[in-house]
């Protein structure tokens, strides 16, 4: 049945009829319009930086995705976007630093370890990948890689004592290379992941490459990842919003390494856009969120005022 108010004038307001209960507050009215109440995910952290002098590769940021993953419509969830780690510099830096981590909700995507270089021993290059070795007395060992996030670096050949090239670092798809038996080649950086999260097949976390002596082939990298150098001059940089590792500096005292990519975090659902936040697209039936920078994440869940 109808209610039916009356209008006090023609401008005027409108009257409740008496002997009626009516509901006051905020009321949910349906789910038509809501936002989704689960989301595909992506998560790269920071590739991790390059070592100077015959320099290791950088291990790429973590790389972590998932489907299905349950969501509260109307709950903000921080997004935070990890920047790459600087190379290191020729007797300043033990290593290449790690890159910084990336996350959404409960996915935390670790940083990548740096890539040893001239004057390292034994540093720590751990990450979501880990870094590469560099090949001298006392040798290094390779950064380990995290679980379900990417892989170990590429140790140097234990004969590579002449122009001790150095290795690669790891990438999310697989182990950085070793060096090649010297006088011989640096190793290449890990193989990174493609994900079509972004609406084509993208490949993110590839491992930086090791860089070496002049007229040897450097390392080279895929997926983000910066191939290593010869000579002087910076290693190659990640590309950033891949995650991908820096390359190693070339056999040149003044030389340092590659700087890593910078992560990038991607949430996409099913159907027209119902949620706020980063960058939108749409491909293929999925609205596409993606953010390159910190921001917040929101699905949309539509109140209504009933006075």
């Amino acid at each position: 049945m109808s209610i039916l108010f009356l209008k006090t004038s023609p401008t005027g307001s409108f009257v409740r009829p008496s002997g009626y209960t009516f509901p006051t507050g905020l009321f949910n009215i349906g789910d038509a319009a809501d936002g989704p109440t689960s989301v595909d995910y992506l998560v790269v952290a920071g590739g991790g930086g390059g070592g100077s002098n015959h320099g290791a590769g950088g291990g790429a940021g973590g790389f972590l995705t998932a489907s299905g993953f349950s969501i509260t419509k109307g709950t903000p969830y921080s997004i935070l976007v990890g920047g790459g780690g600087p190379g290191a510099r020729y007797s300043t830096d033990e290593t290449g630093f790690v890159g910084s981590n990336s996350s959404f909700s409960s996915a935390l995507s670790l940083g990548g370890g740096g890539g040893g270089t001239t004057p390292s021993a034994a540093t720590t290059k751990n990450g979501g990948s880990g870094g590469g070795a560099f090949a001298y007395s006392p040798y290094t060992t390779v950064g380990l890689g995290t679980p379900g996030q990417g892989n170990n670096g590429g140790n140097s050949s234990s004969n590579e004592t002449t122009h001790r090239e150095a290795g690669g670092g790891g990438g999310a798809g697989g182990v950085g290379s070793n060096s090649s038996v010297g006088p011989g080649a640096a190793g290449a950086g890990g193989a990174g992941t493609a994900s079509p999260y972004s609406g084509t097949p993208v490949g993110y976390a590839g491992g930086g490459g090791g860089g070496c002596s002049v007229g040897y082939p450097v390392g080279s990298a895929s997926s983000g990842g910066g191939a290593g150098i010869t000579g002087s001059g910076v290693g190659n940089a990640g590309t950033p919003n891949t995650g991908g590792g820096g390359g190693g500096g070339g056999g040149v005292s003044s030389s340092t390494g590659g700087t890593g990519g910078s992560g990038v975090v991607i949430i996409r659902y099913s159907g027209s856009q119902l949620a706020g936040g980063g960058n939108y697209s749409s491909s293929g039936g999925y609205s596409i969120h993606r953010f390159t920078g910190d921001g917040t994440f929101r699905a949309n869940s539509i109140n209504y005022s009933v006075n």
